[in-house]
């Protein structure tokens, strides 16, 4: 029996799919959602209007998508790769020419319904198009140099782009992400350990630049990585922001001050208290109980989508599932690293959690198209 017969055959079809999408992963999302959606109200003191219920809506809307990308076969979507990446190509220029500007960047394209980030939606197109150029390159030439060019190329495009914005949260998240896929893909050690080496040798560049004509990055970048290194060096200013983090994450203590009951995000001492820094609150009225409880169900989302690639015998699939579950990863690890003060503040929310739009929704959508590899995996 052929492998088309074997997937053909055993696939299911029709609303049998429900039975087999990957319901923990379903649950799980719901469970970090309404983390949010409780931090969201209790940042809002009390007001459910503010942010919860716009939040609530949106995670609605987005976990319908979600299924609706899960009932479709995933050599749809596997077809349908190359166009997503140049679609969201085609958005990250057209925000050069239209984009909306706000806090000091240009990142949104006002669609009239939503504010549309498409640095985003690369993060979903980029791994898609990596996940089917590696499904059709023949397992010998993986590590041909030729052909580990184009891939460099596919993820420098979307990652210059988006340090022009500037934005170099979501550059570093590209970055990884692509080279997560390309990793899993199979490609020689020998390539990351090149990459690692002119990795470090950009960032001493980075350094030597500050200051010249030929600075590298924006001064409110360097001003950032300054706080980093000492946030007590400006505490009121630059350092403010980590500064009122740190103070909330440890005076949550080990059960927390109570919901609604913390005290830095009540009296508005903690700054972007409901979007880039709402772990901190959320540390500070739950404690390191309810901090490790978001964590362990980020941890268990992983696991279970990791399970799910490592199952699947399309390379397709397989190698998206594990693009969306590093791209989830390296959202909270960034987020929680940066307001715990061990990397810089570089404007990377808290998945299913931060208040946010295109984020929120582009993220059930990567979820969905695991859920597709999941359910139209042979069996």
């Amino acid at each position: 029996m052929s492998y088309l017969e074997y997937n053909t055959k055993f696939v299911p079809t029709g609303p049998r799919k429900l039975l087999y999408l990957n319901w923990p992963v379903i649950l799980l999302i719901c469970a970090v959602a309404t983390f949010g959606f409780l931090m969201l109200y209790s940042v809002a003191g009390g007001n459910p209007g503010t942010w919860m219920l716009p939040q609530l809506k949106r995670f609605g809307i987005g976990l319908a998508l979600m299924l609706v990308v899960a009932m479709v076969p995933i050599w749809f979507w596997r077809n349908m790769s190359v166009l997503a990446y140049l679609t969201a190509l085609a958005l990250l220029i057209a925000v050069d020419f239209f984009g909306e500007v706000g806090m000091g960047a240009q990142r949104w394209i006002d669609l009239g319904f939503i504010q549309l980030q498409p640095s985003e939606l690369m993060k979903i197109g980029l791994v898609m198009m990596l996940a089917a150029y590696y499904d059709w390159l023949p397992a010998k030439r993986v590590s041909n140099p030729i052909f580990v060019a184009l891939p460099l190329i596919l993820i420098a495009m979307p990652v210059m782009l988006t340090l022009v914005q500037p934005d170099l949260g979501t550059a570093l998240l590209l970055l990884l992400g692509g080279g997560a896929v390309i990793f899993a893909a199979g490609v020689h050690w020998a390539y990351f350990v090149t990459v690692i080496a002119a990795g470090a040798g950009a960032v001493f560049a980075v350094f030597k630049s500050r200051g010249t004509p030929w600075q590298l990055l924006e001064d409110y970048q360097y001003r950032r990585i300054d706080t980093f290194l000492d946030p007590a060096n400006d505490p009121l200013g630059a350092g403010y922001h980590i500064t009122q983090a740190k103070i909330a994450l440890g005076s949550g203590g080990w059960t927390g001050r109570g919901f609604m009951q913390g005290t830095q995000s009540r009296l508005n001492f903690l700054p972007e208290k409901h979007t880039d820094f709402i772990f901190t609150t959320l540390a500070e009225e739950f404690g390191f109980a309810g901090a490790f409880g978001l964590l362990l169900l980020y941890a268990l989302i992983i696991i279970f989508c990791v399970s799910s690639a490592l199952t699947n015998k399309d390379r397709f699939a397989a190698l998206l599932t594990i693009g969306i579950a590093t791209t989830f990863f390296l959202f909270f690890a960034v987020n929680m690293s940066m307001v715990m003060g061990l990397a810089p503040v570089v404007g990377v929310p808290l998945p299913l959690v931060s208040w946010g739009g295109s984020a929120m929704l582009i993220l059930l959508v990567g979820f969905g198209l695991m859920q597709s590899a999941h359910v139209h995996k042979p069996r």
